[in-house]
């Protein structure tokens, strides 16, 4: 959800803001823009749309400047427009801006009465103005954006840019994410390292409540506190093969491709040396003295989550909370003594899930995270965190991470039951060598690709779509309906099928398809009971699920789809590819933006 980007170098800045930019084109927008310092005057240049816009206007207006700001807005207030997009500047001062600003309507009533003029509807103007104001009162820049910042409430990662200043950048988070480059003789600022990837591969990240000012020579950092703050300088490997579409033609099927490979590793990963038990890197846990597990997650994750109840209560019988990050931080509810918090986030810097963990912090015995990101704020502030290993992803629509998700957090199922005494070492070793044959099974499943494909042809002509599962696949049937309406725009929901009597099945008629997720498991009868309703009903069955389920429960049915038999507490795994894949060929069949869905970001830092 917006992307920041800036660069102190040595070459002209325009044309490596748009490439950096470029590279966060997966965090969703709908405007863009740059600004940068030539011969000490500020300029800018800004588009609506995606960022081939922005660089045809730079191809007749160009910019020129060894020192420039970027931006890719994802729209909060004010519509998408012109004056809408970042940078926006007043006088000498230039701000991009992510997250939002919660007192901007009071500091804009201050400024308003003070005789100055706005001009856009964003929050992010008023802070361009109130450094403004202060340095039309004689404070320097920095001092000036500083005097803002204590001004500011809310969530925020800032960059600013000064007239007349070639060698400085000063930046500023709390709450949204912000790293900085090193180069040789050059400094950056990126919402992530990836954004920072083709510049450099030293990265320091900023801590909350961090400001910083960038020379190309210099990087001071104080705390929020004002203090001087030692942060660390790491070294990211960043694979330029993720960022890459892999000569598939959206990233969405290049990472729907890539889940036999990353699930392997993460396998591997969290395996013993005799591959016989889970070993969990860091930090242990003993599940034998946790008496409750409190899960929180958003979207996708919160899917994961979902499925992992299931896992958790069933083989460690440990009992089980989940809830929506949102949710979860405003009912403010008890945390007992030996609770375990987990929060499962890919990017590791959810807004909602970062401040649940927060409220948990002091009051759960262990706060344990499950993300993409090992150097996330999520994952800094847990005890333990556990990395999916997914790699970078960069479709919109989360797959591989979520089946990372999955693997990770069945891997630490299976540990509290192994700690707890419900499964014996020969039942822990024997779900474990299951495991280790998933990805094969998961390469035969992506080998169904063409049947699936037929399908969803079949789909792209509904406007309504219900998904069904019982038991583990109930939050595989919303993870489904979730991917489908996000890159297709079809309207979907997904209900457990014993629900359907309870009001769903109002919906059913020959014109609303019911996508089925059923393997032959102990659940299947009555699965098949709930088809046998839909169908009665002149209903559209699509049936996914494996080849003793098709022999016995396809009779009828509008369409089946059959998988590879899979051990039953795999399943979640292995039917994520189907959804994904039926996602996907309707969204191509329709027509959508299969990466960039509209309306969506990848990374959600605002509330």
């Amino acid at each position: 959800m917006c992307g920041i980007v800036g660069v102190l170098g040595n070459h002209e800045a325009a044309p490596i803001l748009v490439e950096a930019l470029k590279r966060l084109e997966y965090r969703g927008y709908d405007s863009a823009g740059i600004a940068t310092i030539n011969n000490g005057t500020l300029d800018r240049r800004r588009a609506v749309g995606k960022l081939v816009n922005l660089s045809d206007l730079l191809v007749h207006d160009p910019l020129l400047g060894k020192s420039g700001i970027g931006h890719t807005r994802w729209a909060t207030h004010g519509a998408p427009s012109v004056d809408n997009a970042h940078p926006h500047q007043a006088g000498p001062v230039a701000v991009v801006h992510n997250g939002i600003i919660e007192n901007f309507r009071d500091l804009r009533s201050e400024l308003a009465e003070a005789g100055i003029r706005f001009v856009t509807e964003t929050d992010t103007e008023t802070v361009a103005l109130m450094t403004q104001r202060y340095m039309s009162e004689g404070l320097a820049p920095v001092d000036a954006a500083r005097k803002t910042l204590s001004r500011l409430e809310g969530a925020f990662a800032l960059a600013f840019l000064f007239e007349g200043e070639e060698d400085l950048i000063f930046a500023a988070r709390k709450g949204s994410p912000l790293a900085i480059g090193h180069g040789e003789g050059e400094m950056f600022v990126g919402s992530d390292a990836i954004a920072l990837a083709q510049m450099t591969d030293q990265i320091t990240y900023l801590e909350e409540g961090d400001s910083a000012v960038l020379a190309r020579n210099s990087l001071e950092i104080r705390n929020e506190a004002g203090e001087i703050a030692n942060r660390e300088k790491r070294q990211i490997h960043m694979d330029q093969a993720q960022i890459d579409k892999g000569g598939h033609k959206h990233f969405m099927a290049k990472e729907i491709a890539e889940q036999p490979t990353v699930i392997g590793e993460a396998v591997r990963h969290y395996l013993s040396n005799d591959g016989k038990s889970v070993a969990l890197p860091g930090a242990d846990i003993d599940f034998a003295g946790i008496d409750r597990l409190v899960m929180v997650a958003c979207g996708t994750a919160y899917y994961a989550c979902m499925t992992a109840k299931y896992w958790f209560e069933q083989l460690a019988r440990i009992p089980v909370e989940i809830d929506i990050a949102s949710e979860f931080r405003y009912r403010e509810p008890p945390i007992p003594v030996r609770t375990l918090a987990l929060f499962v986030s890919q990017s590791g810097e959810t807004a909602d899930t970062l401040a649940a963990l927060r409220y948990c912090e002091g009051k759960a015995d262990k706060i344990v995270s499950v993300v993409n990101v090992p150097e996330s704020s999520i994952a800094r502030e847990s005890d333990l965190a556990l990395p999916i290993l997914a790699g970078t992803e960069i479709g919109v629509a989360s797959t591989k991470a979520f089946t990372c998700q999955l693997t990770v957090l069945l891997m630490l199922a299976l540990k509290a039951a192994s700690d707890r005494g419900e499964m014996s070492e020969g039942e822990i070793a024997a779900t474990l060598g299951e495991l280790q044959t998933l990805p094969g099974i998961l390469n035969a499943a992506l080998e169904r690709e063409g049947a699936l494909r037929a399908s969803a042809r079949k789909l792209a002509e509904a406007r309504d779509i219900l998904f069904l599962g019982r038991g583990l696949m109930y939050p595989l049937a919303l993870e489904g309906a979730l991917k489908l309406k996000e890159i297709s725009y079809i309207h979907a929901e997904a209900y457990a099928s014993g629900e359907l009597k309870h009001g769903p099945i109002a919906l059913i008629d020959k014109h609303v398809p019911v996508v089925v997720m059923a393997p032959k498991d102990g659940l299947f009868d009555k699965t098949v009971s709930n088809m046998q309703e839909v169908m009665a009903r002149n209903g559209k069955v699509l049936l996914i699920t494996d080849s003793d389920g098709a022999s016995e429960g396809a009779q009828g049915v509008w369409d089946v789809v059959t998988l590879p038999a899979v051990d039953d507490v795999l399943a979640p795994i292995l039917y994520a590819i189907p959804a994904q894949l039926l996602a996907y060929h309707t969204a191509v069949a329709k027509g959508t933006d299969v990466d960039q869905p509209r309306n969506l970001a990848k990374s959600v830092t605002v509330e």
